[in-house]
């Protein structure tokens, strides 16, 4: 059996899960972070602030106090096992927002207190299951993204060199140093004026149409269909990771619960033989036969 010690932060983590879990506390959250939202958007019009300086000021700290409850709720929701609270990065990146609108710092840096400001905004990725798996899928596919920005930029610096050798005395604007040649391609991945840088290449030498279709071919296509590729994988594997996260598992007050039905029951097994024990000891010693080898215990 559990102490009083272990059943108070016990006790204080069922009742703040039913609240946290609830559907009304969820669309209450929502709201806050939308009401935020608007909020911000009244205080870039000068005369919203000038006007309702002190109504806006004091909606922010309501806002504050509201999303500080939040967070201790949810706190207060893991007590019987604090470290799964810090194991969930969306716990983690609302009480980073939170905790830093009470840093000195933040609060006297209209700036920094803005931008902390706006990144409760992103926290309604929370509520919609839908923007958290894009949210997740983004951050999964970081790796990937980085290994493609690497071939890309060895692609973009071996071709802005060879457009350097090339076009630099024909076309000094476009490839006149290594960094313009390599503007040039980068805005060529979009084919965005391809015709154009074509046609003056074709004036220059006919052998620029290799160029300029090889690049097209690695950059355009090549590179970016490899780029949708990772975001796509990302995107399942976060879509499994929310179907997992979604699925039905015991919840801690289950296995307390049967916890204390396995009690109970040994208490009454207990009961049950106490009684049987006592009960026999009351019986007579006649009452009691024992059979000698040989002999029926039904004869005289």
């Amino acid at each position: 059996m559990l102490d009083r010690t272990g059943r108070l932060p016990q006790a204080l983590a069922i009742r703040s899960r039913r609240v946290v879990n609830s559907t009304a506390f969820g669309v209450t959250v929502f709201c806050l972070i939308l009401g935020n939202a608007v909020l911000l958007g009244v205080e870039t019009y000068d005369a919203a602030i000038h006007q309702w300086h002190d109504v806006l000021k004091a909606a922010e700290h309501v806002f504050l106090a509201a999303f500080t409850a939040e967070i201790a709720l949810r706190a207060a929701a893991h007590a019987d096992r604090p470290k799964d609270f810090f194991r969930d990065p969306w716990n983690l990146f609302d009480l980073a927002v939170v905790t830093l609108a009470f840093v000195p710092f933040a609060r006297e840096n209209a700036t920094v207190l803005r931008l902390l400001r706006l990144a409760r905004v992103l926290r309604a990725a929370r509520f919609l299951p839908q923007l958290r798996i894009v949210v997740v899928a983004v951050g999964k596919s970081l790796p990937g993204t980085l290994s493609f920005l690497l071939v890309g930029a060895l692609l973009l610096y071996v071709y802005a060199m060879v457009g350097w050798v090339f076009f630099a005395d024909d076309a000094p604007e476009q490839y006149g140093s290594l960094g313009r040649a390599a503007l040039t391609l980068f805005l060529l991945i979009t084919l965005d004026g391809l015709g154009d840088a074509v046609r003056a290449g074709l004036e220059i030498s006919r052998w620029s149409i290799l160029y300029y279709a090889s690049f097209v071919l690695l950059g355009s296509f090549v590179l970016v269909n490899l780029l949708v590729g990772v975001v796509i994988n990302s995107l399942e594997e976060a879509r499994q990771l929310e179907a997992e996260g979604a699925s039905p598992t015991p919840s801690a007050d289950m296995a307390v619960s049967s916890t204390e039905q396995v009690h109970a029951r040994i208490a009454e097994a207990r009961a049950a033989l106490d009684a049987v024990e006592q009960s026999l000891a009351r019986l007579p010693p006649q009452a009691v036969t024992v059979n000698a080898p040989g002999h029926d215990a039904l004869s005289p």
